[in-house]
């Protein structure tokens, strides 16, 4: 089995984002950066997972610059065998990224290619579908379970009020949510192997930009919280209609 994870980076989950003065990029002094954990804790250890029970090799691929290269070599620390980045110095969006992504697995009949059900950055949930869209490959998101028997794949995903089961013929995309596998912790064994194993660095393929971010804004704070006597109705509606605007 032949099983392409695409990690991203992100920043540390307690992170508290600043912006730069003028508002047009966030600013990153002192931030602490992660594999993205729906990448690493989902994903990644699914696809190890299935390499363990029925063999085969697992790849991890990032899109970014060689900064990259500390949270891909901690993906071949959990366990994957080999990993690629796509030297891409400058952020882009993620149609971009999808066409990244889709350039380099053309071709290399992978099985699956998992990705995180979302970054924690953007919560975007983009790239994934498009590139099954690019490749013509069947895509599930949000899958909270993937069994494979040969070729065939039953995937379990949230939906509204229940859950969904489908089966789907591999080649597959799918992104993986909370539930799919739970966090493994490198082990200084799989820290020293990582050192070793290959990480190679390829070309990105020329495609222009389509969008372009023009500034970022903080939410405004939320307001004081106001306690209101379960037994003054009256206020509470008054409260809610008048300040509130919600009734």
């Amino acid at each position: 089995m032949k099983l392409l994870v695409c990690v991203s980076k992100t920043p540390e989950t307690t992170t508290k984002i600043q912006l730069t003065a003028d508002g047009k990029d966030i600013d990153t002094s002192g931030v602490q950066y992660i594999m993205n954990p729906y990448d690493e804790w989902y994903a990644l250890v699914r696809a190890l997972e299935l390499k363990e029970a029925a063999g085969g090799t697992v790849t991890v691929l990032n899109v970014g610059p060689a900064d990259n290269d500390s949270i891909i070599r901690k993906g071949l620390a959990i366990g994957a065998d080999d990993a690629v980045r796509i030297d891409v110095t400058e952020e882009k969006d993620s149609l971009f990224t999808a066409r990244q992504i889709a350039e380099f697995a053309r071709g290399k009949d992978f099985d699956v290619i998992f990705f995180g059900k979302e970054t924690i950055s953007y919560n975007a949930s983009e790239v994934g579908a498009m590139v099954a869209e690019f490749l013509d490959l069947p895509y599930v998101g949000d899958a909270i379970k993937l069994e494979m028997e040969g070729s065939q794949a039953t995937v379990t995903r949230d939906i509204e009020g229940g859950e969904e089961v489908i089966e789907v013929t591999a080649p597959i995309a799918l992104s993986a949510a909370k539930g799919m596998a739970e966090q493994r912790i490198p082990n200084m064994r799989g820290i020293m192997m990582a050192k070793r194993k290959p990480l190679e660095v390829v070309t990105p393929v020329d495609y222009p930009d389509t969008t372009r971010i023009a500034s970022y804004s903080k939410p405004e704070e939320k307001g004081s919280v106001k306690l209101i006597d379960p037994e003054n109705m009256d206020e509470l509606v008054r409260l809610l209609h008048e300040e509130a605007k919600v009734i």
